[in-house]
């Protein structure tokens, strides 16, 4: 038999089909060991045939692993050529996404233990008397049954190895599941579906389109809509996949999700240890688990027989690749909900403006649950004009209407969340003398200050600096802190309200598969009055006891070089501000701007989501911007900037010629440096073009894949969600 193999070397010369002799035990989707170039590199088998074009005894012969399934599905295979064909990027690195990295290295596999079990009666066995070891070996088999063998070893040292020779007891070795979130637990709650609910569900069943919207406002049930759409593909055999945008949510979801389901649930993220996210993968590859709920990664999950693709939070960033092959979560969906024939179900409060158009065309269908629902009103959002406070001689980061919303909070013995999306003490630090500022020596960006390390970290490649004692460019010693993160927020709070219990929830302090868990646990039960975080505290999370929320800095997001600024302005609002009241208290919200006039703000402090559509792609549609044409961005990067000129320079040429013949296909053009011009030591160039007509975009991918080089990666993305 002849086995055509993948190699997995993610090169564009090896980026072909070889062929392998193979037993006749190894099957489509296999992983093999295939010696290539003088070493034994892992492989993936695509096909299978009788016969070769070369003479077969120029083939070599491949090793398979021993896995008691293929490792990829017929479903897998299919969706990875699609993909491979649509990114032009090499079959090995698309084939990659369906695999821990681990498994695909061989580094990991299953955990595998002895147990011991009796078989013989102890009244039949012929044991010494001095022979205790294996006396207390067998009793205790005999009165708790099969037993881990280290743990009886640990008790009776050599007794049941004896036991085993004698053949009075059998070992046998048995996989152990390792389960990453052990303390994740919630008690099972009964809930009947609300009429919006109800309703939401059987649109959902009945619509024959295959992408349906749930639009409904933050705190009105959607997740009990997903929670029943999974039950029902459980009742009929079928799996689910449960996407959610940040890690931080997948912990609260899947406690959620156990407490209905028990293990049939499993979670795939990379916060996960390298054993445990190969447990849950192979839970899911069997069958144990039928339902994969994990962040962008999860959408890869090896499931057959999908009944539904739930994508909560559709509006979220994270749901876009930024390493190749640069896939967004949705096209990698619907391909999937197409092969099954189910339902790929959107949710959010604050929808894309590509999304809600394609809703509104008809192109989806569009379910809005407008009514939180406990029938509670949406909280009040309070503007706080922070120029008006820094006139009042108030240069702190809090408004004198958060400082006495807060207090009041406080002495009520309810909580209160405090959003600032900036992590760390200060953002720069600065001399005044000659006006140097502290930047990382890998990538073209200013170094944050984290006062609890007493160092400045680069929050692009993560290394870390020795605190400056003194301005290494004049030598002086007046260093400035400019910007508030929140940590320095943190600080000042402790200050004013030295009694309050407060907790950070920022990418500093949820280190850890269980970091996130843990903090929302704590904060959840009651043992801490204010949580300080960044936009991982911004949406999914359900605290009753929260009346308060305040937003630090609303208009950070709001003047971004971006098309997309005043909707994630707009989105991050409308979720921050949907963490309070949501329980019987009537929440409140204070917004802290310097631009309290912005009709951004004016649309999100009235919870005017139509409204703020309506104008936001009136401006799209003037300026010609997604979802009304697509902008593509081709970045080369490398760690030799001469030889990132001379890719950028093939790319540009070929780019150009495009251009020239297709000039009505395109609404701009141009190459430059890249915003942050380096990044972990490597140079970073551009093409941006804005594309009326995409049927070139095949080309522009063709042209990039073959100007790609050793020394220079170029790749392209598609209305990128960050073009620093």
């Amino acid at each position: 038999m002849i086995a055509e193999v993948i190699v997995d070397i993610a090169a564009s010369e090896t980026d072909r089909i070889f062929d392998y002799l193979c037993d006749d035990g190894v099957a489509v989707g296999s992983r093999v060991r295939a010696p290539f170039g003088g070493k034994i590199l892992p492989g993936f088998v695509m096909r299978l045939k009788e016969a070769s074009d070369f003479p077969q005894e120029r083939l070599k012969k491949v090793i398979p692993y021993e896995d008691e399934l293929p490792a990829l599905t017929p479903e897998c295979l299919a969706l990875a050529e699609k993909l491979t064909a649509r990114y032009r990027v090499p079959k090995a690195l698309t084939l990659r996404l369906f695999l821990p990295a681990e498994m695909r290295t061989g580094k990991v596999r299953e955990l595998m233990r002895n147990y011991a079990t009796l078989c013989t009666s102890i009244e039949d066995m012929k044991l010494a008397k001095t022979a205790k070891n294996q006396l207390g070996a067998a009793l205790y088999l005999q009165e708790h049954g099969k037993t881990d063998c280290a743990y009886l070893n640990s008790l009776f040292p050599g007794g049941v190895s004896a036991l085993e020779k004698k053949g009075y007891a059998v070992i046998a070795k048995e996989q152990i599941l390792r389960d990453p979130y052990k303390s994740v637990n919630a008690e099972k709650v009964e809930r009947t579906l609300t009429p919006d609910q109800a309703r939401a569900v059987d649109t959902i069943h009945t619509d024959p389109r295959t992408v349906q919207l749930l639009h409904g406002v933050t705190g009105s049930g959607k997740t009990e809509v997903y929670l029943t759409l999974i039950a029902e593909c459980l009742q009929e055999g079928k799996s689910s996949i449960f996407l959610v945008p940040e890690i931080s949510l997948t912990p609260q979801m899947l406690s959620q999700l156990r407490a209905r389901f028990g293990k049939n649930a499993a979670i795939l993220h990379s916060g996960l240890s390298a054993g445990e996210r190969f447990d849950e993968w192979w839970r899911l590859r069997t069958g144990e688990a039928k339902i994969a709920i994990g962040a962008r990664s999860a959408i890869f999950a090896p499931l057959e027989n999908l009944g539904v693709i739930i994508v909560d939070e559709e509006h979220d960033s994270s749901y876009a690749s930024e390493s190749a092959p640069r896939y967004t979560t949705f096209d990698v969906a619907y391909l999937r909900a197409k092969k099954n024939n189910c339902k790929l179900v959107l949710g959010s409060a604050t929808p894309s403006a590509e999304t809600y158009k394609r809703a509104k065309d008809g192109e989806f269908s569009l379910i809005r649950m407008d009514k939180r629902i406990n029938k509670r009103p949406l909280p009040e959002i309070l503007i706080a004009d922070m120029r008006r406070e820094v006139r009042r001689g108030n240069n702190s980061s809090f408004s004198g209407a958060l400082k006495e919303e807060l207090s009041k909070c406080l002495s009520q013995g309810k909580q209160a969340i405090l959003f600032l999306n900036r992590r760390g003490y200060s953002q720069t630090v600065i001399c005044k003398e000659c006006g140097y500022v502290a930047k990382c020596e890998a990538c073209d960006v200013s170094l944050t200050y984290h006062r609890d390390e007493n160092c400045l970290k680069c929050h692009y490649c993560g290394t870390k600096y020795s605190m400056l004692s003194a301005c290494p460019d004049c030598g002086g010693r007046k260093l400035s802190y400019a910007g508030t993160g929140t940590q320095r927020i943190a600080a000042d709070l402790q200050k004013m309200y030295p009694n309050a219990r407060i907790i950070r929830m920022d990418n500093d302090t949820t280190s850890g598969k269980e970091g996130h868990y843990k903090i929302l646990k704590t904060f959840a039960e009651k043992k801490a009055d204010i949580l300080v975080g960044t936009q991982m505290i911004a949406k999914g999370h359900d605290f009753p006891s929260v009346t308060l929320v305040g937003i630090l800095d609303a208009d950070m997001s709001l003047h971004f070089s971006d098309y997309r600024s005043a909707e994630r302005t707009f989105q991050l609002i409308t979720q921050v501000a949907g963490r309070s009241g949501r329980a019987e208290e009537q929440g409140k919200v204070v917004l802290q701007t310097f631009d309290p006039e912005n009709e951004v703000l004016r649309f999100a402090t009235s919870y005017d989501y139509e409204g703020f559509y309506e104008n936001e792609i009136s401006l799209r549609a003037a300026m010609a911007f997604p979802p009304f044409s697509k902008i593509v961005r081709v970045l080369v990067t490398g760690e030799d900037d001469k030889k990132c000129i001379e890719a950028l320079r093939e790319v540009y040429i070929g780019l150009e010629q495009l251009y020239t013949e297709n000039p009505d296909k395109f609404l701009f053009f141009n190459k430059m440096r890249a915003p942050i011009k380096r990044i972990q030591n490597k140079y970073r160039y551009q093409v941006l073009m804005r594309l009326s007509d995409t049927s070139v975009l095949p080309e522009v991918y063709s042209i990039c894949a073959e100007a790609r080089t050793r020394d220079a990666l170029v790749s392209v993305e598609e209305n990128p969600t960050n073009l620093s």
